[in-house]
């Protein structure tokens, strides 16, 4: 068992403890800091305008401190009359500069006032909003599936259970890395950033309410403990989880993971099938590769198919899951087809084509 020690798995849950929080998939128009900046242009053109209105019939104002308006006391007056402060100490004294107020600089004032009111209640109503959908996708989010790191082996995951029917809305990723997270709600998941080993995360996921769960972080040792909380927050989820050592498997299955892929190990026998028979090996990549030429896929047996052998079904035939066993097609221990029973066969990928979900409750000590 090639796990490090606690002070190691310490050190990585320190180094990822970040402020976690869930980010939903939305359509950004314009980002945020370009909106800041266009409003504050707009504010400084408004600004400068009125202080040339006002430098233009400055002879028409007057200044208690010296009685004369140059560009700079044009500024300042801008600047206090559009902010609404408006000390007194210029005022329009002409019938020309009070026209000017009324119909240009009042004017500009509102529009100074709307631009800066505006933006800071956009920002409001977009937390608003953000809560709000926040707070409604909580409430519908059920029997969906969490995969836990959004590498290549959590995308690709994603990408083949999305190929066999299962809606975007559906997916949550969990990772701790704000890069990854943008680039899972880019694609239209929702995303929480955080460290997964912790319940309080996994939480925020939903995963107490999901149906299925995928685990495939960077490291063995944090695929242990994520697997050991998300069993420990639900019972009744079908936990896959990927490691890159063949001995760390058997701990995997023993904190609560249902399947267990290894990640080198499975590389490894496929590049030596390929080496032993090229076409073979195209054939595995094609069997494992999700809506492009043949799928292998689980279904239930239907009416039609009961009492019949493996065989004699209309597809073909690789293995029969009974209960809990996953019997061969030629398994003497078969016999015939029964109702309850599941079969996995290989097809020709359709769009229709899609695995149906095992419901029966899980076995878990």
């Amino acid at each position: 068992m090639k796990l490090p020690g606690h002070d190691a798995i310490a050190r990585q849950a320190d180094e990822h403890l970040v402020t976690h929080r869930v980010k939903l998939p939305r359509k950004v128009v314009e980002r945020p800091i370009r909106q800041v900046v266009r409003r504050l242009l707009m504010a400084l053109a408004v600004l400068v305008a009125t202080a040339f209105i006002v430098y233009a019939d400055h002879e028409g104002y007057n200044d208690n401190a010296d009685g004369s308006v140059d560009l700079l006391d044009a500024f300042y007056y801008a600047t206090v009359t559009l902010s609404t402060t408006g000390y007194g100490d210029i005022t329009p004294v002409s019938d020309g500069a009070r026209l000017t107020n009324i119909f240009l600089i009042t004017p500009l004032r509102v529009l100074f006032l709307i631009i800066l009111v505006g933006t800071t209640l956009e920002v409001l109503t977009e937390r608003t909003r953000e809560e709000w959908r926040l707070n409604r996708w909580r409430s519908v989010l059920r029997d969906h599936t969490v995969v836990v790191g959004f590498g290549t082996k959590g995308r690709s995951a994603i990408q083949t259970v999305c190929a066999t029917g299962l809606k975007k809305e559906q997916v949550v990723v969990v990772d701790p890395s704000s890069k990854a997270i943008d680039a899972a709600t880019a694609e239209g998941f929702a995303g929480v950033i955080g460290d997964a080993t912790r319940s309080d995360v996994l939480k925020r996921a939903e995963v107490h309410k999901a149906r299925q769960i995928i685990v495939a972080p960077q490291r063995d040792d944090t695929a242990v403990l994520v697997t050991l909380t998300a069993r420990q927050l639900n019972r009744g989820a079908k936990i896959v989880a990927a490691v890159r050592e063949e001995e760390n498997a058997p701990l995997l299955r023993q904190s609560g993971a249902d399947a267990v892929i290894t990640s080198s190990g499975a590389a490894g026998r496929l590049l030596g099938l390929s080496v032993l028979s090229p076409a073979a090996g195209m054939v595995m990549e094609d069997l494992i590769q999700q809506g492009s030429g043949l799928d292998l896929i689980e279904r239930p047996v239907v009416r039609g198919e009961v009492g019949k052998t493996p065989r004699e079904t209309d597809d073909l035939v690789v293995s029969v899951v009974r209960g809990h066993r996953v019997l061969g097609y030629d398994d003497p221990s078969v016999g015939t087809l029964e109702l309850t029973d599941r079969l996995i066969t290989i097809v020709r990928a359709t769009p229709g084509n899609q695995v149906t979900p095992d419901t029966r409750p899980l076995p878990h000590g």
